[in-house]
């Protein structure tokens, strides 16, 4: 127990070390909680300029290390900034730079280094320059970005196209600060200061890279220095259009919503006045949802890998709702490095305990023997298909010498936490559950032998009530997942959480009830095979989203090549499993009370 204590403690210092406290809470607590020497600074002292990636713009997954393009390198050699495992999951590698930035010290057109560029070097930078890549690097944790060069094409006589390629040589850093804090910065490149790197040019080149300082004071304090990045995503028009836009959706799927109940409800009042009637005659005509009370809580077939789904989607919905409430209170700003991931990792691993208890109780009121094998299956569900996925992705990374490789060290910690704390927490959550008094409810008995199910027409069938099932939740987050998707998978911000907290609770909802209807629909036609269907229909709005993935990947966005799109695809496919065991969840259990509910008002012999 001291072990998985010590494990625990591990993953929240983990998350703790990534995850730098809000502007806001900063403000609250002062700035004594944090170190001076990193945001407090006198006049001539050196703040680092750290390199952290370089990549093709239209494909942010692919990513690689600074000095991956021959760029002048610090006379005292390379360092690296040691970082969290949030910051290593999100491709960060902070390497020095040669640039001097002293703190309130302007520089005018200062030289770096002068360059010979062979043809390799200079290949490697034409490929860049093609390619559209920029670079990012951080000071004082402030983000910059810059683009590498820029290509021109040129029209001669005859109809004949060339390209011009030319490689930016001189940086421009515009610097805000507010008494001894950096408050902005901003980098601009000069055009006009620009090498000719074009495929003509066969002998070695002369490069002469420079950079320049400006200081300006201004009055913006250090506690709302990153409020312009929550501006910079979406100006007050496209926030109104999006607001708009994301209200529309709500209204038109409440109301459908609505109708659906309202008539549901009314077929319901109609149902229980006929089946509570003491007539005889009706009893042995029978017919209808009540006519199948004696096997509707019939326990359903593959229980186990059923209550492994149950156990693993509701610790995903559990996941979900606290990194909702970590959003709210502020922790996740714009460009905290690699916060979200951490929290996810360690969240995960701290929620583990409740797959376990949920499947293993759950599998115990069916009345399921093999508990060990239900216990290891809920542990790898999900973590299993996820690293078979993560080892081939990391190793197209590795091929490409990205950065989106995770390092041997961060592999290793990241299986410790799986192993010593998400493993042994789903174990003892098990054995609780198997330790668990509670007895299924059911309200009426259950028969030796099942009832056979008369023959259904072709959309009364599991494919097409998936269909319908998950298009009204999916059209209720249709417009909130091109924003996710553009921030996920862009260069875009995401930042209106309260936005996404409404959706969210929306789609749990409308899930829920969907279901319930289709519950019902498939009930009065006498078939009492509800288990999985319930659980299937809830999920499929994951089917939904990975099928918009594809639309999103050729129509809304320039992504391509290899790397990029097994990136995609394949982290998409394990966020959409994960979702359809969350919502196949909520579906099952929505539709297990409203059963319980039915049955137990009619009177069932």
């Amino acid at each position: 127990m001291r072990l998985l204590v010590a494990c625990a403690l591990l993953a929240l210092l983990q998350l703790s070390a990534a995850v730098r406290l809000p502007a806001a809470i900063e403000q609250a607590v002062g700035r004594q909680l944090l170190s001076e020497k990193d945001h407090s600074y006198q006049p001539d002292d050196k703040v680092p300029l750290w390199a952290s990636k370089v990549g093709p713009f239209t494909n942010p997954s692919e990513t690689y290390e600074y000095y991956s393009l021959p760029y002048c390198q610090p006379k005292d050699g390379v360092k690296h900034k040691l970082l969290g495992m949030g910051e290593v999951v999100d491709a960060n590698r902070m390497a020095s730079t040669p640039y001097q930035l002293q703190f309130r010290k302007n520089r005018q057109r200062e030289a770096v280094c002068e360059q010979l560029l062979d043809q390799e070097k200079l290949a490697k930078f034409r490929k860049a320059v093609e390619e559209d890549w920029y670079f990012q690097m951080y000071y004082d944790d402030l983000p910059v970005w810059g683009f590498i060069g820029k290509m021109e094409k040129l029209f001669k006589p005859g109809g004949v196209t060339e390209y011009k390629y030319y490689l930016f040589t001189h940086i421009d850093f515009d610097i805000k600060y507010n008494d001894d804090s950096v408050i902005e910065i901003n980098v601009s490149t000069d055009p006009q200061e620009a090498v000719d790197i074009s495929e003509e040019i066969t002998d070695i080149v002369k490069a002469k890279f420079t950079y320049s300082v400006k200081w300006t004071p201004t009055l913006t304090k250090f506690e709302h220095r990153l409020d312009r990045y929550e501006r910079f995503p979406l100006n007050p028009v496209h926030l109104e259009i999006h607001w708009f836009s994301i209200i529309n959706s709500c209204v038109t799927v409440l109301l459908l919503t609505g109708f659906l109940a309202t008539i549901l409800m009314r077929v319901l009042k109609a149902d229980f006045i006929k089946y509570n009637k003491d007539d005889p005659a009706m009893e042995e005509e029978e017919s209808g949802w009540k006519y199948v009370h004696g096997d509707v809580f019939r326990f359903p077939p593959y229980k186990n890998l059923f209550c492994a789904f149950v156990g693993t989607g509701t610790q995903l919905f559990y996941l979900a709702l606290f990194v909702f409430v970590l959003a709210l209170v502020g922790v996740f700003y714009p460009y905290n490095r690699g916060a979200l991931y951490s929290a996810l990792i360690a969240l995960y691993a701290l929620t583990a305990g409740i797959a376990g208890f949920v499947a293993s109780s759950y599998y115990k009121q069916m009345e399921g023997e093999l508990w060990v094998r239900n216990i290891l299956l809920t542990c790898f569900v999900y973590c299993g298909p996820f690293l078979l996925m993560f080892s081939f992705l990391n190793t197209v990374a590795i091929v490409y010498r990205s950065t989106a490789a995770l390092p041997f060290g961060t592999i290793v910690i990241m299986i410790l936490i799986w192993t010593l704390v998400t493993i042994p927490l789903t174990v003892f959550g098990g054995i609780a559950g198997k330790n668990n008094r509670a007895e299924f409810f059911a309200p009426c008995r259950t028969n030796k032998y099942p009832r056979e199910i008369p023959q259904l027409p072709w959309y009364r069938t599991t494919v097409p009530q998936m269909v319908m099932a998950g298009f009204l939740p999916f059209s209720a987050i249709y417009v909130e997942l091109y924003y996710i998707f553009a921030s996920v998978w862009g260069h875009k911000v995401y930042i209106i959480w309260s936005i996404l907290a409404i959706v969210y609770i929306i789609l749990i909802v409308v899930t829920a009830f969907i279901t319930i209807a289709l519950t019902y629909f498939q009930l009065a036609v006498e078939d009492h095979q509800w288990w999985w269907r319930s659980f299937l229909c809830g999920g499929s709005t994951g089917i939904f989203v990975y099928g918009y993935c594809f639309y999103y990947y050729y129509a809304r966005s320039d992504m391509s090549g290899f790397m990029q799109t097994t990136f995609f695809f394949g982290y998409m496919a394990m966020v959409c499993f994960g979702f359809f065991l969350m919502l196949g969840t909520v579906g099952w259990r929505a539709s297990l009370m409203f059963v319980r509910h039915i049955y137990r008002a009619i009177k069932c012999e």
